[in-house]
């Protein structure tokens, strides 16, 4: 049994139909990342899993049962966590604050507040500082950090090296390798699509809602996965979802 299972998801903004008949299974300890051009469907979709959107069809299952009703605030108590795009701290709380308010509904596992410091040994520099007074890397890893301390089984991942410097995203990425080697269960929304097929076990690509190649990272070459990007061989894609 799939520890997540999205089942012919369908999500709308008004008349934009976002997410459109999206299937995939994810598998405990595997990390898909999904790619995709702006506008292609992929943050609605992340919100979708995580109840922070309400789909219009379709099923989330996790750990084989359905949560498509459930709230977002039980998704979390149940193991699924999202770093939105844009961090969104709370930026008048230090790193600390902002560490223990997520730890108060926190399942039990390994994860707690000493555990996330060993991480990202940078956020023990800035614990007592303002997450609004941070660098872009610096609030990246506090909101990972953060999502973290929930202890979750899926760990959704929007946007990890969106407007940070290339400095900070190595920083970033670097911390990451600490979650991966735990053997965390990750979807990850990535620009960068070397980065992307670097850490990933799987990769999926979504053009204009849908999933037009899905697959293991080891089977893709880069050149598959940017005709898909941009829709340059879309009939030929293998492996979409159905």
């Amino acid at each position: 049994m799939s520890l997540l299972a999205v089942e012919h998801l369908d999500a709308r903004h008004g008349l934009l139909h976002a997410v459109r008949d999206v299937s995939f299974a994810l598998e405990e300890g595997e990390i898909l990342a999904l790619v995709g051009a702006n506008g292609a469907g992929k943050t609605t979709l992340l919100r979708s899993i995580s109840g922070a959107h309400k789909p219009s069809g379709g099923r989330v299952l996790f750990d084989g049962a359905d949560v498509t009703a459930v709230r977002a605030n039980e998704r979390v108590r149940r193991g699924i966590a999202l770093v939105p795009e844009g961090r969104r701290l709370f930026s008048s709380m230090t790193v600390e604050e902002n560490l223990l308010v997520a730890g108060r509904t926190k399942r039990p596992g390994r994860w707690n507040y000493e555990t996330v410091l060993d991480a990202f040994p940078l956020l023990r520099l800035h614990a007592k500082q303002r997450s609004g007074d941070l660098s872009g890397g610096q609030q990246q890893a506090t909101a990972i950090g953060r999502a973290l301390m929930t202890n979750p089984r899926v760990l959704l991942l929007d946007e990890v090296s969106l407007g940070l410097s290339p400095v900070a995203v190595n920083m970033v990425y670097e911390c990451l390798q600490a979650v991966i080697a735990s053997g965390a269960t990750i979807v990850l929304v990535e620009q960068d699509l070397s980065r992307a097929l670097r850490i990933a076990t799987r990769v999926a690509c979504m053009l204009e809602g849908r999933i037009v190649l899905e697959g293991k990272a080891s089977d893709m070459t880069r050149e598959q996965v940017t005709e898909a990007y941009f829709g340059l061989r879309r009939s030929d894609a293998s492996g979409a979802a159905s």
